[in-house]
Formats: structure tokens, C-alpha cells, sequence
């Protein structure tokens, strides 16, 4: 069931929130039990090693290869432009780091996890039928790797002693041009012309997308 809304009770005159409001707001909870859950846990406490990153880099690469594919094929979507910004896409350096940390057969040799796969079928079926919906996890995947994804940077490089090779996964280039992406997608995500209704859709799947991640890093757990 997902969380009822935090804005449907708001006293009579309350401003209502925006959609980047809301998605913050009504996502916290999640957010946080995300980062306490299994590989992601550990990897926080610098306890994984290096064939459990290159496992968990396969199976984000299943879910970035589903929305990059799904962001591409709707580049122009009125719900979506604002925030589709192909300087965030991370695919491409997913594969560059697998090939250098686990060799050219990586995606032979390293499995995939069922949740990593329902994730990745979830989004072709939105990719076919609800474009929009793309917009929650693109909020859930990109501005989680442009903020907590650059703690993790600095972890995984240390704890795997891995220079740039092995972290492009991680790499939006300066300090600079991170709060710069960040503050273009945050502005992206408040100019969606999304309805009320809209918002509900998309908040509601960015919790879904939420507990897909989840359940991903217990399935990973060391």
C-alpha cells in the first residue's frame, strides 16, 4: 500500500506543495530505509569488496539500461523534458566500469538478481503505457547519485583502492558542475506541467521505486 499523502489533509488555504516538494517529503521514510538495507548498508561501513560492488554495478546496470532506453524513446515528452538531461545518463560509464572491474564477459558473468529484473520490466511497461512515471525514478536515480552517489564515490574508491577507472559510474565532473545538474533538475522537476493528479502517479511510483531498491539491496546483501 503506498503512503497516503501528506498534502490531501492540508488545512482549507494551505499552499499545496510542488512535485519536487512532494517527492522529497513523501519519499524521506524510504529513502532512508534504502541506505540501511543490505549491500547498500555495508557499503556505507566500507564492508564490501570488490566482486559484491561489481554485483551490485550489474544489477543497477539492468535498471539503468531500462529507464536510459525508456528517457530516450520519450526525450520529448512534455512531463519529461524538463528533466532529461543526457550529461546525467550513467549507462555507458556503468559499462566502463564493469569492464574494467570484472572483465569483457561481465554481463555473462555476473548475475542478475530477480528484483533488479522486475525493476528493469517495470519500466518498459511504463516506458509503453505511462511515460510519465519515467519522471519518478528518474528523480529516485539521478539526484540520489548526484548527492549520496558522491559519498559512495569517495568510499568505493578508498575502500577498493580504484582511481578514476573503476568509478565513472560516480563522475559528473567538478564540484561545481554537480550543484549545477542538481540545481537543473530540481528546476526541471518544478517546471512539469503535472496535474494533481499527475503528481499523485508520480509520487506514488517514486515509492514504489523506493522499495524496489530495497528490496535489490537485501537480494545483494553480502
Amino acid at each position: 500500500m503506498n503512503a497516503p499523502s501528506r498534502t490531501a489533509d492540508a488545512p482549507h488555504g494551505t499552499p499545496r506543495l510542488g512535485l519536487r516538494a512532494r517527492l522529497k517529503l513523501e519519499t524521506h521514510d524510504l529513502h532512508l530505509q534504502a541506505e540501511r538495507s543490505g549491500i547498500m548498508h555495508a557499503l556505507l561501513r566500507g564492508r564490501v569488496e570488490r566482486d559484491q560492488y561489481c554485483l551490485l554495478l550489474r544489477n543497477l546496470h539492468e535498471i539503468y539500461y531500462g529507464l536510459e532506453t525508456a528517457l530516450e524513446m520519450h526525450f520529448n515528452h512534455p512531463l519529461l523534458a524538463p528533466i532529461i538531461f543526457r550529461s546525467m545518463f550513467r549507462l555507458g560509464h556503468l559499462e566502463n566500469d564493469l569492464r574494467h572491474l570484472a572483465g569483457s564477459d561481465w554481463s555473462e558473468a555476473l548475475p542478475v538478481k530477480p528484483a533488479a529484473l522486475a525493476y528493469r520490466q517495470r519500466l518498459e511497461e511504463i516506458a509503453d503505457s505511462q511515460p510519465a512515471l519515467l519522471a519518478a525514478h528518474a528523480y529516485v536515480r539521478y539526484l540520489g547519485d548526484l548527492s549520496g552517489g558522491q559519498i559512495l564515490y569517495r568510499l568505493v574508491a578508498e575502500r577498493l583502492s580504484l582511481g578514476d577507472d573503476g568509478t565513472r559510474f560516480y563522475q559528473f565532473g567538478s564540484a561545481e558542475d554537480i550543484d549545477l545538474l542538481v540545481a537543473h533538475f530540481r528546476a526541471g522537476l518544478d517546471a512539469i506541467p503535472a496535474t494533481p493528479a499527475d503528481e499523485e502517479t508520480i509520487v506514488a511510483e517514486a515509492q514504489q521505486a523506493f522499495r524496489r531498491h530495497i528490496d535489490l539491496f537485501r537480494q545483494l546483501a553480502p
